[in-house]
């Protein structure tokens, strides 16, 4: 499975999953915190002091609370 993070300014960072994996909250926030960030620390300097926005639909790995608290760390809003 693919999960790819993009901007205006183009991709992020796009994560691969073994088949037949599921992603589940606690994977979500280890990718949203190992991989996620220090991609845009490395790719988007500076936009981590800005808030960031998150557009995904409301599955459940994506509004768990364990998930949630990453998007405050972040400082992200998720839409």
């Amino acid at each position: 499975m693919l999960t790819d993070f993009w901007d205006s300014h183009g991709p992020i960072l796009e994560t691969y999953q073994e088949r037949g994996t599921t992603v589940t909250s606690a994977t979500y926030f280890d990718m949203l915190q190992g991989e996620l960030k220090p991609a845009i620390l490395y790719n988007r300097r500076g936009k981590l002091s800005k808030e960031i926005l998150l557009l995904h639909d409301n599955a459940r790995t994506h509004t768990a609370a364990h998930t949630l608290e990453i998007f405050k760390q972040l400082k992200c809003e998720a839409t």
